[in-house]
């Protein structure tokens, strides 16, 4: 990838086209000036550009939109104040303290397979402050068991519930998955569509050292001469191949799994030698994600209740006409890496393998990346509640706001189900170590 940390003499006159133009006349052009001339770009773009791994393809984005024949959890919290300053931790804002009986079957969840996952959590989490301590002392539990981890959480942490921002409790938990394709190292009449690894021209431009308010907020595009102009649409990607020739990673037979596997941020490509590739996520192409589910919603095309990952498919296979220009509609296209074949797991946002049933995607906003969270939910599809502790190990596009899921079902063909099913009521509580500060 490329990332402008370019002089360039004093004469030059470089253009930023986002879209529209803006010209920088300095002795030099480098990426801290290119970031203080962003501020004004980012109020004109509405653009959700983070650096996800995860999306989904959620049509609802309110508590008033989950479909009325998923029970609600009938749990009402009383309001406490938080334990620490929340000047400490911004994000403890969307959280209030809890405690350990507000939380549905906790005493009757089995802790060790979260455990396991918080185990992998912690390699990346060690190297913060905030965690060193508490993941140093879980190395010390000689044997592990279910009342050995449960004493340790109640004594090590604090439970905090996660809140709207409008202060309501109960969110949206969605499904994700690792998908499995068929596909090969070479384009063939039966092998037609192409994985892009990650283009040479793609320019990313990060603004969180510049602006405070940016957070992860980076933009991408391209150098058209010396103007930065927004970089290639799914259509322009997907109707001129000669524009990422030769970055071909991949080629698979079908072109909605492969949109879905861009939904989903990584996935298993079988080789017709039955080589199994493991792939992930590397970059986007800067675009927000836009829902091709509530596209078919507000085109009438499909009632609100029926949409699923399922029933999309079902709606391209009949109407094949209309689905290129369907799938174009999100302009946002996923590039992807190889993996090491010995991985467990696909990598989330944490940088550890996720292990399925166990890793959840959250809003980092809202949620710390890698901390455990308690998540009360139903089955996909019932009202036979789903409570289970989960390890906040990924993030996604689509997953935005304080109390929004996003479950890691694994890869197998029950899991791709599941997670096409899943758009359940949700409510959420953060675990953080005691005197948690960062």
């Amino acid at each position: 990838m490329n990332r402008l940390n370019a002089k360039i003499a004093s004469s030059a006159k470089i253009h930023i086209f986002f879209p529209e133009k803006m010209f920088l006349q300095n002795r030099y052009f480098n990426r801290n000036l290119l970031k203080t001339q962003f501020i004004t770009l980012l109020i004109l773009i509405p653009l959700g550009l983070t650096g996800c791994k995860t999306e989904t393809i959620s049509t609802k984005s309110s508590t008033s939109q989950i479909p009325a024949k998923v029970a609600a959890i009938p749990t009402t919290p009383q309001l406490a104040s938080p334990t620490q300053d929340t000047k400490d931790k911004e994000d403890m804002r969307l959280l209030k303290a809890a405690s350990w009986s507000m939380l549905p079957g906790w005493q009757h969840e089995s802790l060790l397979p979260a455990w396991n996952t918080f185990m992998q959590s912690c390699k990346s989490l060690e190297r913060r402050p905030s965690w060193q301590e508490v993941c140093t002392q879980a190395t010390t539990i000689r044997h592990t068991s279910e009342q050995a981890v449960r004493n340790f959480l109640e004594n090590h942490f604090a439970p905090y519930q996660v809140i709207n921002p409008d202060g309501t409790t109960i969110g949206l938990a969605t499904g994700y998955y690792e998908p499995l394709l068929k596909g090969s190292r070479n384009y063939s009449s039966r092998f037609r569509y192409p994985i892009y690894s990650t283009p040479d021209n793609l320019l990313t431009i990060e603004l969180k050292d510049a602006l405070p308010d940016a957070n992860q907020v980076a933009l991408r595009g391209r150098l058209q001469g010396r103007t930065i102009i927004p970089y290639y649409t799914r259509a322009e990607i997907e109707n001129n191949r000669s524009l990422l020739k030769g970055k071909e990673l991949l080629w698979v037979e079908d072109e909605v799994e492969l949109f879905f596997l861009q939904i989903q941020g990584s996935g298993r490509i079988v080789l017709e030698d039955s080589e199994t590739v493991k792939i992930g996520y590397a970059d986007h192409n800067g675009y927000p994600y836009r829902s091709i589910g509530k596209i078919l919603i507000d085109q009438g095309e499909l009632p609100a209740w029926r949409v699923s990952m399922q029933s999309i498919k079902q709606w391209g296979q009949q109407n094949p006409a209309k689905l290129k220009s369907l799938l174009q509609q999100n302009a946002r296209y996923i590039f992807f890496r190889e993996l090491s074949a010995d991985l467990a797991g696909p990598i989330g946002a944490l940088g550890v393998p996720l292990t399925a049933g166990r890793s959840l995607a959250i809003d980092p906003d809202s949620v710390p990346l890698g901390a455990p969270v308690y998540l009360s939910t139903t089955w996909p599809n019932t009202a036979q509640p789903l409570n289970r502790l989960m390890i906040a190990q990924d993030t996604g596009s689509a997953i935005k706001g304080g109390v929004r899921a996003d479950f890691f079902w694994g890869h197998s063909s029950e899991a791709q189900t599941q997670a096409g099913k899943m758009k359940q009521q949700a409510q959420m509580w953060v675990l953080l170590p005691k005197q948690y500060r960062e």
